[in-house]
């Protein structure tokens, strides 16, 4: 993605770009900088032409797309939606990718759906021009994602706080960047996104965030755990056990691959558990706690009561009576 953008603004432009996918996130990025870049103010109106899939014949795409640029080096005409046309009818657009205009920028915005990996037409963008496919983040990736955001915006987003932004806002990256740059605007003069900003501006508890719990349950502090539960009980969509077994396994995870790697350097272990080594010291710290016996008794805890919040094996739907009942099994 960066060496996209670099492409662009180094003024390296081919003459035709596809980019398809589910990520919408990047697809309305590139499409915004065609739109807003490229040409300057005045070039605009008679060089930048926005056509939509749904609306449009193939000739009418080709026609705007051979027309030669008025008082500008290059004209702009961007397809969107294109996966909203017909299949044939946007394979005919192959003659036209086959022998572009030189004076002519064509993007296909072909959101949410890759487009036809066998077709004539993909195959020409390739040799005349660029592909790109704006996959979904995996979510492991999701943290990692929002530091790099951080640090490209210049407000900087630690490794705790990007795994809370992470858990509770999900893998919509947009929706993430403006939760983020909601903060920034707020407080223009901060550098860094503090938990405490997050809980004020975004609305996630500091003090009663699911990413707390297993710590509270991990480092066998009984009166926060009793306490953060209540809260939990009390306010249910703050914790579905869903979400709660997925933090609560990623933790585990961590100390059942701490434990075999006991006496290796933390810098190898942080490697290998897939964080910082600046943190991995506490994993360590727990360890004594945590053999691996109570590490696998745990983990199986959690596939059972994950089968039950979906019927299996179970007498309650009730979130809220399977966390109490996981919480004090764990706790034993």
């Amino acid at each position: 993605m960066n060496k996209f953008f670099q492409s662009l603004r180094l003024k390296q432009y081919a003459p035709v770009y596809l980019i398809d996918g589910e990520e919408a996130y990047y697809i309305d990025k590139i499409s915004a900088y065609f739109e807003n870049e490229i040409l300057q103010p005045g070039e605009r109106d008679f060089n930048l032409n926005i056509l939509y899939g749904k609306d449009v014949e193939w000739t009418e795409v080709v026609n705007a797309c051979s027309r030669f640029p008025m008082f500008s080096e290059y004209q702009v005409v961007i397809l969107k939606e294109a996966a909203q046309m017909l299949p044939k009818n946007f394979n005919e657009l192959t003659s036209y990718i086959e022998k572009p205009m030189r004076s002519t920028i064509f993007l296909i915005e072909h959101r949410f759906k890759k487009a036809d990996g066998r077709s004539k037409l993909l195959k020409a963008v390739k040799e005349k021009g660029i592909y790109f496919t704006s996959d979904k983040l995996k979510e492991e990736h999701l943290p990692q994602w929002i530091e790099n955001y951080g640090d490209e915006i210049q407000f900087k987003v630690g490794e705790k706080e990007a795994n809370l932004l992470s858990t509770y806002l999900g893998n919509d990256l947009q929706k993430i960047a403006n939760e983020i740059d909601k903060v920034r605007i707020n407080v223009p003069g901060e550098k860094q996104l503090t938990s405490e900003l997050i809980q004020k501006y975004i609305g996630i508890s500091k003090e009663y965030n699911v990413l707390e719990f297993p710590d509270a349950i991990i480092n066998g502090d009984r009166d926060k755990v009793y306490k953060m539960l209540a809260y939990f009980i009390a306010n249910p969509k703050a914790a579905p056990l869903p979400l709660l077994v997925g933090v609560f396994y990623n933790q585990l995870n961590r100390l059942y691959k701490a434990n075999y790697l006991r006496g290796k350097d933390s810098k190898e272990i942080a490697t290998a558990i897939g964080m910082s080594p600046y943190f991995v010291k506490d994993v360590l710290a727990q360890l004594p706690n945590w053999p691996l016996y109570r590490v696998e008794r745990c983990m199986l805890l959690l596939a059972k009561y994950s089968a039950m919040a979906v019927g299996i094996n179970s007498s309650t739907s009730d979130d809220r009576e399977l966390i109490k009942e996981m919480v004090g099994q764990m706790l034993m």
